[in-house]
């Protein structure tokens, strides 16, 4: 049996998190920390469908938080190390070798390029310690060409997925469509591929039936199916794209890309499930996330240009399935996972078979009405009947669950059906959000050591995909896979030294170091605060109340490691407490509670600057609220705590210190710096720092809730501070609307706080585009920018700093392993500071891989950095160094962060905006958006908004750390 899964399917785009695939990768220093990662749905145009990203965003290594899916996976996790095999080699790639890449860049300097164009490498970087890597890339050979490109065209038209499928799959069975099949792929969708003219018309007549069907039934549908030739595919440019010469560097390459992908897709597809984009998931490794759902193992394939070979990316990916079984007992199960998990969410598009009747049906949605509340006019008992009666006496059916919602399965008519009637069918990808618990369960099992996963790519992976034993269609195209990842040669960079008052900390050698006996750079005063204790139920960790003499030992304790690290503490601070109501599944979000906080806050007789919040347990929802309370409607900062970590005795006095590295930032402080040698380029001439990010609404978000963009900026010469310009904007849309204003605010801070001064230079790094809109930035967000410098025009004197552009990526599939394990740390990953501008990066563009943190666990990911446009006129070394020194700088941690400082400044503050609109990313209807559509939750998230943070205290700080 094929596994094919529901007919939802459907690219949900770029960064969406949340549905629970998982890349195999760690990232942003390598955190164990799923608690902000997963569902962040960062999704917009152009990348693949999402995939879990917990593991690897997590606030677990960078935050200063510990992650908390510590422990060893069921079974025990496999250790670490440097991996190796005898068919591997070890030496790096003869194409790297001798001077060509010295030559391709000297050709580069002769060409003039346009002011949007998109910069060529100045150079290949040289500092640092040589090593050779090996990377999850392979060698792949295409034929001469060229290749055909058809269109498929199926009457009448077919919108359900599934049904294209089994169109597909009744097509290859076809006696007719015999002869072509060896040299054809296809998509299962709209796109065809062949290695040589098919004749034309061609059209074929396909009777329909079902999988599990031997034939077609008495009056069965018949659909038509016309392939039409659309071009040729030149194959011949590739060569000469490939080696780098520049007079083919604009020839778009995309369509041989698209059309090489759709062959290797092929094998993959028949006997896998595909997920996305590129992502292919085969149910032989499955294991059980509980809450109705299982985790399947799978692997991720694209094709990629790099110098002088064409190659395939080969990644692991783990992604949640539906558990087979009764639709009932899933839907229970997952409701009964998570406080406000949304039955909705989990039914909405999964396929089922009906028990009582043998039908196959697609669920539309869950209803608002049970089995037992409702009734319709059933004829043959000329009486109103609800539907646990109706199946009683239809059917003699008596229902376990009456008390459930019904599920709908109608086309365009409801059809109301009991959940414990249905089966949900296997191979099904689950396209919601996942639960807190799935998301730890997910990290626990996915998340393996380098060796691991190189070994399970290099043997499963290439033979799932149908590589290793070169499976059709592959040899009627004549194309045949490497069997050897690339070895590539990369640099380790020297660690900056991290400055505290003047006096240098030591870094060890996972990127780290820690805070004993140091005082911050510059201390801000605590004077205005108050302790707000929060009551939910907790009782077991809570402390009794706001005069229980632990809570004040444990404030008091805190009070004075702030003042050890330089802080000037005044008086004590006042208490308060909140008893919050207990849950109700009726008020999904908890604003009950959030308006009993509101009260306790606002009881307090004289304003305080900063809430030290006290919080019972990990409630996203009490969180989410604080934030959106204090930040948009109250102006005054808060730093919650949990309490059974604030009042635990071990590692007490680490946390204390890791939550003041956040009052001291928040209040305008100063944590740490770096040593003059490292600072000197930003110190050379005014400089202003920026860092750019928009996040989307993810699966389980309400249809229309807007995208969010940050904008953060330094202001002066210590770099520390970076306030934020905040603001929604259109669902989805990559590209900022409002940034030629955000730039304004970002610039304005920069002149106030740096003595009427303005930027001679601006260095963006622009975090969250996907590789296509690379040139978008440069043609809509660039001129943005420059249009916020005029407004500094003076006559006859415009304002126009040096403006340099790097797009930061995380999403990608790029992995290294280390041949030695002298350049490996403890787990086999990449010592910090690695980076990589040879071998798998782009022909022409000026970019590079670098990893800058200590991984904690599993494999880490590097982040590619690519320039996009370059007035500063950077060297590669000049860049590598600079991204790698920034990401020591990173305020809230006492360690290297695996993305540069700016752009993760700007994701933070992105998440901050996501607590502004929780109760539309968690789907939460109100009469008023369910009524009005798209418009109306645009307006209520307006609403929620209120101009965002604008109050005099938190407007020009850090308040979103």
């Amino acid at each position: 049996m094929s596994y094919r899964g529901g007919d939802r399917g459907g690219d949900r785009g770029g960064r969406g998190g949340g549905r629970g695939g998982y890349d195999g990768g760690r990232g942003r220093g390598g955190g164990g920390g799923g608690d902000r990662g997963g569902y962040r749905g960062r999704g917009g145009p152009g990348g693949d469908r999402g995939g879990f990203r917990g593991g690897d965003r997590g606030r677990g290594g960078d935050r200063g938080r510990g992650g908390p899916f510590r422990g060893g996976a069921p079974g025990g996790r496999e250790p670490g190390g440097i991996f190796s095999a005898p068919d591997q080699a070890s030496s790096i790639d003869d194409r790297l070798a001798g001077k060509d890449q010295d030559d391709l860049v000297k050709a580069f300097r002769s060409l003039s390029l346009k002011h949007a164009d998109l910069p060529l490498r100045p150079g290949w970087g040289t500092r640092g310690t040589p090593i050779k890597l090996r990377s999850n890339f392979f060698a792949v050979k295409v034929p001469r060409g060229p290749l055909c490109e058809y269109d498929v065209k199926i009457a009448p038209a077919v919108t359900a997925r599934r049904v294209k499928r089994r169109i597909f799959e009744l097509l290859e069975k076809a006696t007719e469509y015999a002869r072509f099949r060896t040299g054809v792929a296809h998509d299962f969708g709209a796109k065809l591929v062949a290695s040589k003219r098919l004749p034309q018309p061609l059209v074929f007549t396909i009777p329909y039936y079902d999988e599990d069907e031997s034939g077609p039934r008495e009056g069965h549908k018949t659909y038509t199916v016309e392939i039409e030739f659309i071009q040729d595919i030149d194959l011949s440019t590739l060569a000469s794209y490939l080696s780098g010469n520049p007079e083919y560097r604009d020839i778009d390459i995309g369509p041989i890309l698209a059309a090489l992908n759709i062959v290797l897709a092929q094998h993959p597809t028949r006997n896998g499930v595909m997920v996305g984009r590129n992502r292919f998931f085969f149910p032989n490794e499955t294991f059980n996330l509980g809450g109705g759902l299982e985790a399947w193992k799978g692997f991720y394939s694209s094709v990629r240009p790099t110098y002088k070979q064409l190659m395939v990316n080969v990644n692991v990916a783990t992604t949640a399935f539906y558990s087979e079984g009764n639709l009932a007992n899933a839907m229970m199960e997952f409701r009964n996972a998570t406080f406000g998990a949304r039955i909705d969410a989990f039914v909405r598009g999964v396929r089922v078979l009906t028990t009582h009747l043998g039908h196959k049906k697609t669920v539309k949605k869950a209803a608002s009405h049970t089995a037992r509340s409702y009734k319709f006019m059933w004829d043959e008992a000329k009486r109103q009947v609800s539907v646990e009666e109706y199946f009683s006496l239809k059917y003699k059916i008596t229902l376990k669950y009456p008390d459930i919602p019904l599920i709908d399965v109608g086309g365009v008519k409801t059809n109301f059906m009991p959940a414990e009637v249905c089966q949900i069918l296997p191979g099904q990808p689950f396209r919601g959000k996942l639960t807190d618990e799935h998301t730890a369960q997910m990290i626990l099992h996915a998340c393996k050591p380098p060796n691991v996963n190189a070994r399970v790519i290099v043997g499963q992976g290439l033979e799932s995909l149908g590589f290793k034993n070169d499976e059709p269609p592959l040899p009627g195209f004549g194309i045949k896979i490497g069997g050897q990842m690339t070895v590539v040669p990369g640099r380790i960079l020297p660690a900056p030294r991290v400055m505290y008052n003047n006096k240098s900390q030591e870094v060890d050698g996972r990127a780290s170091w820690n805070l004993r006996s140091v005082r911050f750079s510059r201390g801000a005063t605590l004077e205005k605060w108050a302790v707000l204790l929060i009551k939910d139920g907790n009782q077991r960790a809570e402390f009794r109340g706001t005069d229980d003499p632990e809570l004040h030992k444990t404030v008091a304790g805190f009070a004075k490691m702030c003042s050890t690290s330089g802080m000037t503490v005044r008086g004590e601070p006042k208490y308060i407490q909140a008893p919050l109501p207990p849950k109700n599944r009726e008020d999904p979000t908890r604003k009950a509670a959030i308006a009993a906080i509101r009260n306790a806050v606002t009881s307090l007789k004289q304003k305080v600057d900063l809430l030290l919040v006290v919080l019972s347990n990990g409630d996203k929802h009490v969180y989410s609220g604080v934030k959106h309370l204090c930040d948009v409607y109250l102006d005054v900062h808060t730093v919650c705590v949990q309490v059974e970590k604030i009042r635990k005795d071990k590692g007490q006095l680490q946390y204390f210190a890791n939550v003041a590295l956040k009052f001291n930032m928040k209040l305008g402080g100063v944590n740490h710096s770096l040593d003059p040698e490292s600072m000197q380029w930003l110190r050379q001439e005014p400089t202003m720092m920026v860092g750019m990010d928009v996040t989307h609404p993810g699966p389980g978000s309400l249809k229309g809730t807007p995208s969010i963009a940050a904008v953060v900026a330094s202001v002066d010469e210590h770099y520390a501070q970076f306030p934020a310009s905040l603001r929604i904007q259109e669902t989805r849309k990559e590209m900022i609307t409002c940034l030629k204003d955000m730039m304004v605010e970002r610039l304005e801070s920069f002149r106030e706080k740096s003595r009427n001064t303005l930027p001679r230079r601006v260095l963006v790094y622009r975090d969250g585009v996907s590789e296509g809109q690379y040139p978008t930035v440069v043609a809509e967000e660039m001129p943005a920018i420059i249009e916020a410098f005029k407004k500094y025009d003076q006559v006859g004197k415009p304002y126009r700093p040096k403006l340099s552009i790097v797009v930061c990526g995380k999403r990608h599939h790029t992995r290294f392993y280390p041949t030695d394990a002298a350049n490996a740390d403890q787990l086999g990953n990449p010592r910090p500071g690695t980076v990589v501008d040879q071998g798998v990066t782009g022909v022409y563009a000026f970019d590079f891989f670098l990893q800058a943190h200590g991984g904690l666990q599993g494999t880490t990911r590097p982040t590619h950095y690519y320039v996009v446009h370059d007035e500063v006129g950077f060297s590669a070394d000049q860049l590598q160094k600079l991204t790698n020194d920034v990401s020591y700088m990173f305020a809230r941690a006492t360690k290297a962060v695996s993305l540069v400082s700016p752009a993760y400044y700007a994701d933070l503050a992105c998440e901050r905006g996501r607590c502004y609109i929780h109760e539309l990313l968690q789907a939460v209807e109100t009469t008023t958006t369910s009524s009005g559509g798209e418009e109306q939750v645009m307006r209520t998230a307006e609403t929620l908004w209120r101009n965002g943070v604008q109050g005099p205290l938190l407007r020009g700080s850090m308040f979103y750390l």
